[in-house]
């Protein structure tokens, strides 16, 4: 971290403020701007699981790159009926399973949302396998490049 580094976060976390470091506090749906970067904040919760449950006002984020489009990190979150709304370019989406979607379920959120681009995260190592991300591919559209970053 940098003296001009602000941390983003949902505006139920208390702990960065805690450090003495610059922060911007969001809610879902609200769309922002950080140091000349825009972003969007988007729910990201789990359906029917006990760990990241909608009243914690948990987020992910869209994150609109004049270079790449939007850009979306789900979070820790299920499919849910918010982020089946998401518009973006490239989407970045857990595929670990037991506190997130699993591979199969992270692929079928990317062809509800139909990005350019899918990358599969939080997965192989606290949970998941590494092979989680080829079940992934295999899973997500034809039309849809999926990039393997593990």
């Amino acid at each position: 971290m940098k003296s001009d580094t602000v941390i983003v976060c949902p505006d139920t976390v208390n702990e960065p403020k805690e450090l003495g470091l610059t922060v911007k506090q969001v809610s879902a749906g609200e769309k922002f701007e950080v140091l000349g970067i825009r972003f969007e904040a988007v729910p990201a919760y789990n359906i029917s699981k006990p760990f990241h449950p909608n009243s914690n006002g948990w987020l992910g984020y869209i994150i609109d790159s004049p270079d790449h489009g939007r850009i979306y990190i789900a979070g820790d979150t299920d499919i849910t009926p918010d982020n089946k709304r998401v518009k973006c370019d490239i989407a970045l989406i857990p595929a670990g399973g037991t506190y997130t979607t699993d591979a199969l379920q992270a692929a079928e959120l990317a062809n509800t949302i139909r990005p350019k681009y899918a990358i599969p995260m939080h997965y192989g190592t606290v949970v998941g396998s590494p092979a989680d991300g080829e079940k992934f591919r295999k899973a997500v559209d034809s039309g849809i490049e999926v990039v393997i970053k593990i």
